[in-house]
């Protein structure tokens, strides 16, 4: 089972050929570095020893900007995809929790155990899963429950076992482990743990804090933006894995002052229920804001009129269209 943000989406179009002027809004990969430093997002490869909160203020200062915030709190021990938000995108880095995280990790068994058990107690454990955090997390303990898409064994070296792991945000790895080695009867830990994947981010792009620093070095002081353009995405980037809606140039900016988007907007969609989290989107793939369906993807397509989505969160500054 992929995870929620490797979920392929069909783009079901309601209007042909819809016009979008050319004058009015700006491309993601067109803006300018100033933009992206105020609506950016980077998929940082988080370093061992600090806190998230710690790297989230490491990036504020080498990129002098006001705000920087992180989506999905990795432990100081624990390295991987941190994605963070700057300026201000801070609001949307929350919407990753939605697309599911990847883990990599050494679980450790206190004994040997037959291979062929192993593999048939760990995929017991995909699905829905009842876990209590444990003793020292940031939540109240109680038990969650939580979903796993998968578990593969990627190796296995006496009493240690490589494994990956594709789980609903807030899942506890190290719980994950220690519940292993309690259902084989032999106890485990978890030795190692690193984060591949946190919503539309992975270990395939990442940068390190030493990267950003050079970039904003080489923009600043040698006016090259090819490294800071690398390291800063625009921050659409980070609703990559929502479901999404084009709207008409004419109804961008009633969106912006906090209107719902009717269906008469709608240019183009992905397929959805009632209830998703929605991206809503300019022709020019701008990220106008986030809302809450009314209407599936269906009902839209067949309807002239009506509701289709109550906004949440509005991005897009009024009177850019």
């Amino acid at each position: 089972m992929p995870l929620p943000s490797e979920v392929e989406r069909k783009v079901r179009i309601k209007y042909e050929n819809a016009p979008t002027d050319e004058t009015k809004g700006c491309s993601p990969e067109k803006r300018n570095v100033e933009v992206l430093l105020d609506y950016g997002v980077i998929n940082l490869n988080k370093p061992k020893g600090p806190t998230s909160h710690l790297v989230s203020d490491h990036v504020k200062k080498i990129l002098h900007v006001e705000k920087a915030g992180h989506g999905g709190t990795l432990d100081p021990g624990v390295t991987g995809v941190l994605p963070i938000a700057i300026g201000r995108a801070t609001r949307v880095i929350q919407t990753i929790l939605k697309g599911g995280k990847e883990y990599v990790a050494i679980m450790h068994l206190h004994e040997k155990v037959d291979e062929v058990k192993l593999r048939e107690v760990i995929k017991k454990f995909v699905g829905e899963i009842d876990q209590m955090p444990p003793v020292k997390s940031a939540v109240i303990r109680r038990v969650r429950t939580r979903k796993i898409y998968y578990i593969d064994i990627l190796e296995i070296k006496d009493q240690d076992v490589l494994i990956k792991v594709g789980c609903e945000a807030g899942t506890y790895v190290r719980k994950l482990c220690h519940d292993i080695g309690r259902k084989l009867k032999v106890g485990a830990h978890m030795s190692e743990l690193i984060r591949t994947k946190a919503g539309p981010f992975n270990d395939k792009d990442w940068v390190t804090l030493q990267d950003l620093e050079d970039a904003y070095y080489f923009w600043k002081e040698e006016k090259d933006d090819k490294e800071i353009r690398r390291c800063i995405k625009p921050f659409e980037v980070a609703v990559n894995h929502l479901p999404k809606i084009w709207v008409h140039d004419s109804a961008v900016n009633p969106l912006c002052h906090g209107s719902s988007l009717k269906v008469p907007g709608i240019v183009k969609l992905h397929d959805f229920n009632v209830k998703s989290l929605v991206a809503i989107m300019t022709l020019k793939d701008e990220l106008i804001g986030i809302g809450q369906a009314e209407m599936t993807s269906k009902s839209i397509i067949k309807e002239e009129k009506g509701i289709a989505i109550n906004m949440e969160k509005v991005f897009m500054p009024t009177g850019v269209y």
